[in-house]
């Protein structure tokens, strides 16, 4: 199954995504009986992700088609960023050995090189990514990101998805001229408003038949810059989900980005995207403050 926030009669509402477009959740509570969350956020928290995927699955698909006019088609919307306030949002530095080289910096091996993002930094498809007043070198990074479904604390390695909702592209950007004046402004560099772009589709883990085959790909104006598949990661998902939930309890809707490919610096009047197999893909226009 596939989820969606658009935006509908000035709202962003939660959707579920069948062929010819989307049912909003409260259409679909409203034709079947339903109670769900019309809230993407509010939805993960209440834990109705894996209820709404069941009655998807069992016969719920069908019948969402058969809605016919209802259905709000594809031309009709626009995305909104898949969640506005999670509570985490945790970002994998140097996880692909290829993008370490690229930087000219040795990958880590020991532990990820892991940092947060404020919610404050979030932007959705369509978009307009801001290279700030303060940064003459931005880049933009494709990664996919894992979204959490419920409070986990020590999760297993081999348990890991039992933790998870779902998968969603993302675009993360960095200032990278603020990072290597100094390497502890890492924070900084990845905090300035519109540096992570989130969306548009969460898809359930039923959807993805092995997560380590997807491909990764980060675009410039229509241009493959990087790629890569998530196999080659140095800590793939299931490390990256077990390992940041020994440190602190991760709750329904935080965010794992698990790293990118390759970063293309980027420049105003840009088209950045994020490509990944089976994915809707992610795009977002570049405006630079300073011009």
């Amino acid at each position: 199954m596939r989820l969606a926030t658009i935006k509908l009669n000035n709202e962003e509402v939660a959707s579920i995504v069948v062929g010819q477009g989307f049912i909003p959740i409260a259409l679909a509570n409203k034709e079947f009986g339903k109670n769900w969350p019309t809230d993407m956020l509010e939805l993960i928290r209440a834990g109705k992700v894996d209820e709404i995927n069941q009655w998807y699955r069992e016969g719920g698909d069908a019948r969402l088609a058969s809605l016919g006019e209802k259905i709000v088609p594809r031309e009709a919307i626009q995305f909104a960023p898949l969640v506005r306030r999670p509570r985490k949002i945790w970002g994998i530095g140097l996880n692909y050995r290829d993008h370490a080289a690229d930087l000219a910096e040795t990958s880590p091996t020991a532990e990820p090189a892991s940092f947060m993002k404020p919610d404050t930094a979030i932007i959705g498809d369509s978009d307009t990514i801001e290279i700030p007043l303060m940064s003459e070198k931005t880049t933009a990074e494709a990664e996919l990101g894992i979204v959490f479904g419920k409070t986990s604390k020590h999760v297993s390695k081999e348990d890991w998805q039992s933790a998870i909702c779902g998968y969603v592209s993302i675009i993360d950007m960095t200032a990278e001229d603020i990072l290597r004046r100094n390497p502890r402004n890492l924070t900084q560099s990845k905090s300035f408003d519109t540096f992570i772009s989130l969306g548009p589709i969460l898809v359930t883990p039923d959807e993805v038949a092995d997560v380590n085959s997807l491909q990764v790909k980060t675009l410039i104006n229509g241009r493959t810059h990087a790629e890569n598949v998530v196999s080659n990661m140095t800590f793939p998902p299931n490390y990256l989900v077990s390992y940041h939930s020994d440190i602190m309890t991760l709750l329904p809707g935080d965010i794992l980005s698990t790293g990118t490919p390759g970063a293309v610096h980027i420049n105003d009047g840009d088209v950045v995207e994020c490509h990944i197999d089976g994915f809707e893909p992610l795009v977002n226009q570049v405006v630079d403050l300073k011009l």
